[in-house]
This record gives structure tokens, C-alpha cells and sequence, in this order.
């Protein structure tokens, strides 16, 4: 092969070579000036925009505000109960017999040891005369063996046989006057007799139903309150008591007594209440609505509950400042503590004071503290 060939050949391969690259080369350059131009434009034209958008005031937020007010609230507890007797009690035989009298009328005012039914007690009527025959005896011969003794006629042991006797005497006397004393139903307490289940002639067992007795006085009121209750809530305190059957009406009544064991299921504390019912206008088993009052308020600050912001476990409001010029208004975040809540209202224990304005609607447009502020509706009543 002749030598010019030879040189050819790589001659041939290199100025491709050198051609792509320079192509590359170029296509990259004019990639950078063209991003390099666009990106000045970019910035030169963006730059006076920024520059005015960041010199011009930013404009009003529109919300809604409130002025705190101050009102009388009740710090009390609202729960349910049932009313029941002072004294209940449903009468029962002792004994089986066959009622032979029946001493009261239905819905009638009965009084303690007043005798109510009487069985049957023939029997037993007969026995108390054998056992007072036979204590008559014993207590002669007793006597006479005493006489005797003193003369000695009879020996010691005759005497205390016959004492003996006279006690076994007196002991069947006591047992027949106490088993007839089991056939008379007597009222234990003053009270008003319910609607009887038997009539005369009946022979009932021991232990069946006769009458329910009541005494209705006074009248309980059980409720139950959650166990946060339990230091706050003591005999005497002032309750009071609407019921669903006499609408309209409310009756006072004050803790009698609060139970020492808390309710493992439902976390509560039982409370008996009583409510004076001389009129016997209430009745047992009637459903009460029972308001327990712990205290009153009389200057207590308050807001609508739509003002608080809960963030972490804390309460905030936004508060409403006036602004650097004074006739503006901005926003402050201020974290407060609620106490007694209301529907509709919240009271305000520290952050806040009479007059001051808060936003009730708009907050979450209010990300940071200073923005300025237009209300659209103040002075707002409070709910309730």
C-alpha cells in the first residue's frame, strides 16, 4: 500500500471527531448565555414589582369582633334523678293466716303503730289463755313452796323446781302473745297507704305483698355527678329541682348526703337530695332535672365560645390592638384561662378585661401577630 494511503486514513477518523466535539462545545455555550440572558430579564423585570409590592402597605383582613362583656354567671352542674319517699316500705305478713280485717282505705293517711290488717289469730288467742292458766298456777305453787320452805316443810330443791316452772310458764306466755302479735300488721311510720292487694278472706303466705306505705313529706331526690364533683359538692347545698310533670315550676331543695364510694363504671358520685312537699304536689318515681349550684359570678368576663383557639392544650383569642397610627387596628394573639362555659358563651378568668375586642370569626387568616384589621361587625351581643 503506498504511504500517502496510509497517512490518509487517520485523517479521516480525527475530523469527525474534532467536529462533534465542537459542536457540543457550541451547543452548550449557547444553552448558558441564552438561561444566563433569561434569568437577568427574569430578575429585571421582577425586581421593581417586588420592590413596590414589598413597599406598599399589605391590605386589611376583614373579621368579625366582640367586645368583652361582663354578666352574672352560676357556677352549678346540671344532672338527673329520680324522687323517692323519705320512708318506703312495703308491708308483709310474718306468718301465714287468713286476713280477717282490713283497717285502712286506699290512699289513706295512716299513723305509726296504727294496726293496718289482721289475720286470723283464734288459736293463738287460745294458747295465750292455756299459757296464762298455766302460769297462774305456777306462780301458786311457787308462792305456797316459798311459805312452806319458810316453815321447813318443803326442801330447798321443791323451791327451785317451782321456780323453774313458773319461768318455763312465763316463757310460753310470751311466745303465744309474741306469735299472735304476728298475725296484726302494724304501721311502723306516719305515712299514706298505697292501693292494697288483698282483700278479706284472703289467706296469704308469709311474705306476700299487702300495701306500699309512704311517707312523702318530704321527698328524696337521688342524682348522680362525675367524680370531679366530689370536692365541691357537701350537705347542704343549695340544689334545685325541675320536674317534667309540673312544667313550668322549679322547687328548692339542699344536699342531705353524698355517697363515700364512687361509682367504679361510670366514674360518679351518688347525691340524695331533700325537697320539702308539704302540699304533696311530688311524687316517688318522678324524673327531676336536678341543677347543683357551687356558686355565683357576679362580675364574670365573657365571650362567645367561636372567639377561643385552642392550640396545645392552651386556649388563645385574638385580640384586636390599635395599630402605629392609631387609626388602625391589628391582631394579637393573647393565651387566656377559661372557666365556666355556658352554651354559646365562655367565661374568661385571666387574659382578658371588660372592653377589650376580640375576633369571633377570620382567625385562621390571622397567622402572625400585627396584621392589620377590618371589622365587619362589632359589638355583637354575646349568646345567651
Amino acid at each position: 500500500m503506498p504511504a500517502a494511503c496510509l497517512l490518509s486514513m487517520p485523517s479521516k477518523i480525527l475530523y469527525p471527531v474534532i467536529a462533534a466535539v465542537g459542536i457540543a462545545a457550541a451547543s452548550g455555550a449557547a444553552w448558558w448565555f441564552q438561561n444566563r440572558s433569561a434569568a437577568s430579564s427574569a430578575a429585571a423585570s421582577a425586581s421593581p414589582s417586588a420592590r413596590a409590592s414589598s413597599a406598599a402597605p399589605s391590605r386589611p383582613i376583614t373579621v368579625e369582633a366582640v367586645r368583652v362583656r361582663v354578666m352574672k354567671l352560676t357556677d352549678d352542674a346540671q344532672s338527673v334523678g329520680s324522687l323517692r319517699s323519705r320512708q318506703s316500705v312495703m308491708l308483709r305478713p310474718e306468718v301465714s293466716g287468713r286476713v280477717v280485717r282490713l283497717n285502712f282505705k286506699d290512699g289513706e293517711r295512716v299513723r305509726k303503730g296504727q294496726l293496718l290488717v289482721q289475720f286470723d289469730d283464734q288459736l293463738q288467742q287460745a294458747q295465750i289463755k292455756q299459757s296464762q292458766a298455766e302460769l297462774s298456777i305456777a306462780r301458786a305453787n311457787h308462792k305456797r313452796n316459798e311459805e312452806l320452805l319458810a316453815q321447813n316443810f318443803v326442801s330447798q330443791r321443791s323451791l327451785d323446781e317451782s321456780a323453774a316452772n313458773l319461768e318455763v310458764a312465763q316463757a310460753k306466755l310470751a311466745l303465744a302473745q309474741a306469735t299472735a302479735e304476728r298475725l296484726r300488721i302494724i304501721a311502723p311510720f306516719d305515712g299514706i297507704a298505697g292501693i292494697r292487694n288483698v282483700n278479706v278472706g284472703d289467706y296469704l303466705k308469709d311474705g306476700a305483698d299487702i300495701v306500699n306505705l309512704e311517707d312523702i313529706d318530704t321527698v328524696y331526690v337521688d342524682y348522680r355527678l362525675p367524680e370531679r364533683y366530689q370536692t365541691q359538692v357537701k350537705a347542704g347545698q343549695r340544689v334545685t329541682v325541675e320536674l317534667d310533670a309540673l312544667p313550668g315550676r322549679s322547687f328548692e331543695a339542699r344536699v342531705q348526703a353524698v355517697d363515700p364510694l364512687i361509682d367504679a363504671n361510670g366514674r360518679s358520685i351518688g347525691v340524695r337530695a331533700s325537697i320539702p312537699n308539704r302540699q304533696l304536689q311530688l311524687r316517688p318515681g318522678m324524673f327531676a332535672r336536678v341543677s347543683t349550684l357551687f356558686g355565683v359570678r357576679e362580675r364574670a368576663r365573657v365571650v362567645p365560645e367561636e372567639a377561643i383557639v385552642p392550640q396545645g392544650g392552651r386556649q388563645f383569642v385574638i385580640k384586636l390592638v390599635p395599630g402605629p397610627d392609631n387609626d388602625t387596628l391589628v391582631s394579637r394573639r393573647v393565651e387566656v384561662k377559661v372557666g365556666i362555659r355556658r352554651p354559646g358563651q365562655v367565661e374568661i378568668v385571666e387574659g382578658l378585661q371588660e372592653g377589650d375586642t376580640v375576633v369571633t370569626a377570620g382567625q385562621q387568616r390571622l397567622q402572625r401577630d400585627g396584621s392589620p384589621v377590618k371589622v365587619l361587625e362589632l359589638n355583637r351581643p354575646a349568646a345567651g
